[in-house]
């Protein structure tokens, strides 16, 4: 009686699948502006937080410990890379001396084995860790937004490269979850899981369920009209290639200019204008495609705050990078201890807003 006079908290709309991805790869971005390992460390926290707070139950939404075994991977082997085949960082302090191989005249500047120095792994250490983040970055935009939905969200001229997108990132995450289902399985009729044996046993019904669940998208998108398109009028589509090409090439010329100096008077200019007619060209191109939208997920004031973010970190960062390079990019030779930069660190909690604005938002589909 108790919980029947309790009242319910009402339901609240999901948060629109774009922010997530908008927020993550903001926080990417934040993390190619540094190789500070306290400030990288504090961005996977901040990430791992947002994750374990807002994500939903879903098969899709399990990828996230993958991406963290894919970034572990990625900084053991840039650790393996500088300690076999050297690196161009000098040192004082060696640590090992390996057996060194010598090699022919023609691959001089790269060595196989002699000495491993502190310097030339710490900064081996910094570069794999600022890709590592960027990977589990990703991972968390991959566990935070349902792929139908972000495919419901976007404009119609990219329907059919949107369907291609979201049926690749759907398949690591399907495969993880059935390889943990047929484990459990195995586990459960007292049979091995582990090793080769278990690998060849688990491996053929996972790719079985792969194939049909390829057949059954398949037919499905054959049976919804996949692909069909609208009669448009010629000079519609003539504009459109227009608009569409030209804003590309004037989004390149302006990136160009922004990362040369000689074109920083035209590059910010040019860039918004291709935004703008590559803009226009997508939706112009929405025309020819024949679909509707069931209950389109709304921008919201929760969406914006998320986003919003995400860019600060961004922004933030690289305006720290700008002004205190030596504080986001701890030197080497010499060697010394990171220190943790106050106000950086600061702008990355913000990171931490979509636990606070959106907890467990979304329910399982």
């Amino acid at each position: 009686m108790a919980d029947a006079a309790r009242p319910r908290r009402p339901h609240r709309a999901p948060v629109h699948p774009g922010a997530w991805w908008l927020w993550s790869l903001a926080l990417g971005t934040a993390a190619t502006r540094t190789t500070n390992p306290l400030l990288l460390a504090l961005l996977i926290a901040v990430s791992a937080y947002v994750v374990a707070t807002c994500r939903p139950s879903a098969p899709w939404s399990r990828s996230y410990g993958a991406f963290v075994k894919l970034a572990l991977a990625v900084l053991l082997v840039r650790l393996v890379f500088a300690t076999v085949l050297g690196s161009p960082i000098p040192g004082t302090h060696v640590l090992i001396t390996l057996p060194e191989i010598g090699l022919p005249a023609w691959a001089q500047g790269i060595r196989l084995g002699g000495e491993v120095t502190a310097e030339a792994l710490t900064f081996a250490l910094y570069d794999g860790l600022k890709l590592a983040t960027l990977l589990i970055c990703v991972g968390a935009a991959n566990a935070l937004a349902n792929p139908s939905r972000l495919l419901k969200s976007l404009p119609g001229a990219l329907y059919e490269m949107g369907v291609a997108v979201v049926v690749a990132l759907t398949f690591a995450p399907n495969l993880i979850a059935d390889v943990q289902r047929l484990r459990a399985a195995r586990r459960l009729r007292g049979r091995p899981d582990k090793g080769v044996r278990g690998l060849l046993h688990v491996g053929l019904p996972v790719l079985e369920g792969a194939l049909e669940r390829s057949v059954s998208l398949a037919a499905a998108m054959d049976a919804r009209g996949y692909g069909r398109t609208a009669r448009v009028p010629a000079a519609v589509r003539r504009t459109t290639a227009a608009l569409t090409l030209g804003g590309l090439l004037g989004v390149c010329a302006g990136t160009y200019g922004l990362l040369t100096a000689e074109g920083a008077a035209y590059g910010m200019p040019v860039l918004l204008l291709g935004v703008a007619a590559a803009l226009a060209g997508l939706r112009l191109g929405g025309r020819r495609s024949l679909r509707t939208r069931y209950r389109p997920d709304r921008w919201d004031t929760r969406a914006w705050l998320i986003v919003g973010s995400g860019v600060a970190v961004a922004a933030l960062l690289a305006l720290a990078a700008a002004r205190d390079p030596a504080a986001l990019h701890p030197g080497v030779v010499p060697l010394v201890a990171p220190a943790l930069p106050l106000w950086p660190a600061a702008a990355v909690l913000l990171g931490l807003l979509p636990a606070f604005a959106a907890p467990d938002s979304e329910e399982p589909s």
